[in-house]
């Protein structure tokens, strides 16, 4: 049986209750993870701390943290402190974002994101375990750093993001979790294909390692309203958020995805949307009544090989909004 997460929301969310009282509506639901990204307001692993504290069962978990803004031997302490704080219900995400972020928001050179990403899950591995970390690889050199507290006995998964078929791929190598956006029921296929591949050249079980695909949901009871948000968050993402989104759309056969990244980049915004067609939002999206959205995503639970489903909300969705959505494709509805 597919698990069904849910990704939550930070935009102009007005405080970190708000937060957290997504994730215990989240627990009551049935949920099974809430995933909290860390982008440009509070910083994830602050609000983590309070989700960790104000629930009991849900699993919770980053995604992402970055692999440039924190060194991996301190990632590494964050995933020990909040396994210890969650009583064993943390699982760490990271990937290394892009270099709109890397670069322009946290001043860092974006350089060999895939080497950068498993030096870092190696390190924080060598963390988790307790002993003294001693490492050398091509980013990083590590001497003398040991845990001064006792590590996790349950060890918290760590789960990567990446969009290509060769990130895929390492994930599937080095990983406990992979983590896709932006792909459709047959786009996944594709990529646990990558997975399966991976494992395969890890001498590994693809089955070890854990598949979530995040999907933008929204369902309300005006499903115009629902698909309008819906087309506005894909058009931003494969618009405006880099080139990584639009580069994803095309391998998956949508040759509009230069159209929407162009229109979007020249300021033509409602042009842009335009070119979200209906089939697009079909294909990428659950949007519109609660039922639609509920059958739309059957699709993705009958993709072979996908562990979970994390919900996840349009960006210009409201708290009412991202609560009827949330209620609507509960577990336990």
């Amino acid at each position: 049986m597919t698990d069904r997460d849910v990704h939550l929301p930070v935009a102009a969310q007005p405080t970190i209750d708000s937060i957290v009282d997504y994730a215990r509506t989240a627990e009551d639901g049935g949920y099974d993870c809430a995933w909290l990204p860390e982008t440009w307001g509070r910083d994830g692993v602050t609000v983590l701390s309070a989700m960790a504290e104000r629930t009991e069962e849900i699993d919770i978990g980053s995604s992402i943290l970055n692999t440039y803004s924190r060194s991996p031997a301190l990632l590494g302490q964050t995933a020990a402190t909040l396994q210890e704080l969650s009583e064993g219900r943390f699982r760490l995400g990271l990937g290394p974002s892009g270099p709109v972020v890397i670069e322009n928001w946290h001043g860092v050179e974006f350089g060999n994101p895939l080497k950068r990403t498993r030096e870092t899950v190696e390190i924080v591995r060598e963390v988790l375990s307790g002993e003294t970390v001693d490492y050398d690889g091509d980013d990083f050199e590590l001497s003398g750093f040991r845990l001064r507290c006792d590590p996790p006995e349950t060890k918290p998964p760590i789960e990567v993001t990446g969009m290509g078929p060769k990130a895929v791929e390492l994930a599937g190598r080095f990983a406990d979790g992979w983590h896709g956006i932006m792909l459709t029921p047959d786009g996944m296929d594709e990529r646990i294909a990558d997975i399966e591949r991976g494992a395969d050249l890890g001498d590994r079980d693809p089955s070890d390692v854990q598949v979530t695909a995040g999907v933008t949901v929204c369902a309300l009871d005006d499903p115009d309203e629902a698909r309008a948000l819906a087309r506005q968050h894909v058009g931003f993402y494969v618009g405006g958020m880099g080139t990584f989104y639009r580069d994803a759309l095309e391998r998956q056969g949508y040759d509009e995805a230069t159209e929407i990244y162009d229109a979007w980049q020249d300021g033509d915004r409602e042009h842009a949307l335009e070119l979200v067609d209906e089939n697009i939002l079909d294909d990428l999206c659950a949007a519109g009544s609660p039922e639609t959205a509920r059958e739309q995503l059957e699709r993705y639970e009958a993709v072979d090989g996908l562990d979970a489903i994390a919900v996840s909300f349009p960006r210009g969705a409201d708290e009412d909004q991202v609560r009827e959505t949330m209620k609507a494709v509960a577990p336990e509805n």
